[in-house]
């Protein structure tokens, strides 16, 4: 049964598109933290090893949030590693690892300010093209815990 909660069909299918988007994003920063999580070596390897567990463990249940409100809108949430790849705005670097523990942060920092980016652009779109409030609201959530996650990366940097 489809939703009836005062949006368009049209206008849910955009959000749904939207929020997959937020999740191949999500799921692509999560393999990154994962894999350099594995890979840390050298200075501040155990701070930075506890940080990016920290962060993949926040990631994970974000995974899950947005998978539930793509449900909760009648769509369907992607799910794997191919529809994640196409549909994220970040890039892999298959087989290959940054130099040093800080070239790690570096990278992911970026991540979390690209995925910021799309989600302010998200939060803005989500209100006022799609009129769903709902989803407004939950990007600015994620938003807020990309903004804090970046803010602890930011600090390794003077």
């Amino acid at each position: 049964m489809k939703p009836n909660i005062g949006i368009t069909d049209k206008n849910l299918k955009e959000s749904c598109n939207l929020l997959n988007n937020c999740l191949a994003d999500a799921h692509i920063l999560y393999f990154k933290l994962r894999k350099y999580h594995w890979n840390l070596k050298g200075d501040n390897f155990m701070e930075l090893h506890k940080v990016f567990e920290k962060q993949y463990e926040i990631l994970q249940n974000a995974i899950d949030e947005i998978a539930e409100r793509v449900s909760q809108l009648g769509g369907v949430a992607i799910g794997t590693t191919s529809e994640f790849a196409k549909n994220s705005s970040l890039k892999e670097q298959p087989g290959k690892n940054p130099e040093n523990n800080l070239d790690m942060v570096k990278e992911l920092l970026e991540d979390h300010e690209t995925i910021i980016k799309n989600l302010r652009q998200g939060v803005d779109d989500a209100d006022e093209k799609l009129s769903d409030q709902g989803t407004a609201d939950f990007l600015t959530g994620l938003m807020e815990s990309h903004e804090k996650m970046a803010w602890i990366l930011r600090r390794y940097f003077k």
